[in-house]
């Protein structure tokens, strides 16, 4: 795989993805069906999942690609593939909420290496380099050319005063119980894979997640604070967490910056 030329492609394709979200997000109401599985999906997931499969599948043929929205996709098996959430938080974005995100992936051997992370509705753009490093774009995010680019880094954490992030559709008790085994000084709620980007950032240091996600929605944030010098791991273990799993389900997990002492 050419990263030179995959990094540049799957950020036009989520910046493109975006712009035909956001047409559904500020249009008249739109039509919200239910999947098998109860979760919600839109117009604005199929047409995303539509654009960023035909550019991807033209662009790398041979690399097998998993998507949320291709139901088939999800009997593939493999440790290098391709893996594409169109609509992350489509809850947020029923509610009209703008924490919602398009999310690409490329998974190595079971680690996912590129990844970008686009919240239209919020003018928020997250990506790996191909040297591995991550960045958030600023400015006018023209699809053919990056515009200023600030490197991210996590934060040097402060374990009595910790910056903790978590979900903002699908907080429960467990989670509160376990964020209370920690010094917490703030605690911010956000929607879809925005929350390991806070952490890349630094503006978060502690994300867990006691609730079930798949791969699709985890691979490219993970990348993202990954390339920023994070961690996620899991939450029983504490080993790293792995993709390319049977069925694409994740177990629980957390997202860290070093230097976090992670509670059991």
């Amino acid at each position: 795989m050419n990263y030179q030329e995959l990094v540049p492609l799957i950020r036009r394709l989520a910046l493109e993805a975006g712009d035909r979200i956001m047409e559904v997000y500020n249009g008249p109401d739109f039509e919200v069906k239910a999947k098998s599985d109860t979760s919600p999906v839109t117009e604005a997931d199929e047409a995303a999942d539509a654009l960023i499969s035909a550019g991807l599948r033209a662009a790398c043929p041979d690399i097998p690609l998993i998507t949320e929205e291709q139901a088939a996709s999800h009997a593939l098996q493999a440790k290098t593939f391709l893996i594409v959430d169109p609509l992350d938080g489509t809850k947020e974005f029923v509610q009209r909420r703008g924490d919602f995100t398009v999310n690409i992936a490329y998974v190595e051997e079971g680690v996912p290496v590129l990844g970008v992370v686009y919240a239209p509705a919020k003018g928020r753009l997250f990506y790996t380099q191909p040297d591995g490093t991550s960045v958030e774009e600023a400015g006018a995010l023209d699809k053919q050319k990056p515009g200023n680019l600030r490197r991210l880094s996590v934060s040097t954490p402060d374990n009595g005063a910790l910056m903790v992030v978590a979900s903002k559709s699908h907080r429960d008790k467990a989670t509160d119980d376990y964020i209370a085994k920690y010094a917490v000084k703030d605690m911010t709620s956000a929607g879809s894979s925005l929350k390991f980007c806070l952490v890349a950032s630094g503006e978060a240091d502690l994300y867990p997640r006691l609730g079930r996600t798949m791969e699709w929605d985890t691979a490219a944030g993970d990348a993202v604070l990954r390339g920023a010098g994070g961690h996620v791991v899991r939450f029983d273990d504490h080993t790293p967490l792995g993709y390319g799993k049977q069925g694409w389900d994740n177990p629980f997990f957390i997202a860290y910056a070093p230097g976090v002492t992670l509670k059991a």
